[in-house]
């Protein structure tokens, strides 16, 4: 299965990190960079206080490509695309790291987090806490944690770790019974992807059908398969917090104008969509 694919690759690329710097050491740039700071008060982590204001929040992505569509940007400008994010109203931006599949970069991260003003969230298949020590040191404000790699008491492990480090844990589920797993672990945000990782099939109902189960004080983020305005009240209307959109975005010429329009700034219609 291909998901297993993208597991097997991260394991070795993070035994491949940590033969170049070890754990402990990681650790200790880690601190030394943060300043040894002992608490962070969860109320001042920067990813999750930009997606409880009111209104639905937008996370805008970054990748160049994805195994299901191939390259969608050759070019890739990325430091300006995310500059555009910020410039057209982005709440947060989702950068892809994973290189084989998705042919991301934590370079990309690490840029773009010094560049712009706007939480960034490490978007890769996190299999071993020493991922996490890494998105902290490149810059990322949040990582994801998909519940179809982890077990419970797993993510519960890697969001203290999150806490300890004043980064926040986007855990993803795909399921009722991964949401109960993130619940019990304790995620604030849970995302449901409406992309089956498994065969890639997208279902835009799949977050509004499972949108019950996950209580009103937990974030909620859709994830995949969001192309329109009419989209977007949609998830509205089923009191969705935040969508993360990619392809969308990604496959759009002027990403400016796309994000005004999924925003509901401006009723003109980008020319992909018509």
């Amino acid at each position: 299965m291909f998901l297993e694919k993208l597991v097997k690759s991260a394991e070795m690329r993070v035994e491949t990190a940590k033969k170049r710097v070890s754990p402990d050491e990681l650790k200790s740039r880690v601190l030394n960079t943060d300043g040894n700071k002992k608490f962070y008060r969860r109320e001042d982590f920067a990813f999750e206080k930009s997606l409880k204001k009111e209104g639905i929040s937008f996370i805008c992505e970054l990748k160049k490509a994805s195994p299901s569509k191939g390259i969608l940007d050759s070019s890739f400008p990325y430091l300006e695309i995310a500059e555009n994010y910020e410039k057209a109203g982005a709440d947060a931006v989702s950068v892809l790291t994973e290189p084989e599949y998705f042919m991301g970069s934590d370079d990309y991260l690490k840029e773009i987090s010094a560049r712009i003003n706007i939480p960034v969230l490490r978007k890769d298949f996190i299999v071993d806490e020493y991922q996490i020590y890494e998105a902290k040191l490149i810059g990322a404000d949040a990582v994801l944690l998909i519940c179809a790699l982890l077990d419970t008491r797993t993510i519960k492990k890697y969001i203290e770790i999150c806490d300890i480090l004043g980064i926040s844990a986007l855990v993803e589920a795909h399921t009722e019974e991964e949401i109960r797993s993130a619940l019990e672990a304790g995620a604030r945000v849970i995302g449901v992807n409406n992309r089956d990782l498994r065969t890639f099939e997208v279902d835009i109902r799949k977050c509004i059908d499972l949108r019950k189960f996950v209580p009103e004080n937990v974030i909620f983020v859709a994830e995949s398969g969001i192309k329109t305005r009419d989209d977007i009240l949609m998830l509205e209307q089923a009191k969705v917090d935040a969508v993360l959109i990619g392809e969308t975005l990604m496959r759009s010429r002027d990403k400016k104008a796309m994000l005004a329009y999924l925003k509901g700034e401006t009723k003109q219609i980008p020319e992909e969509l018509k």
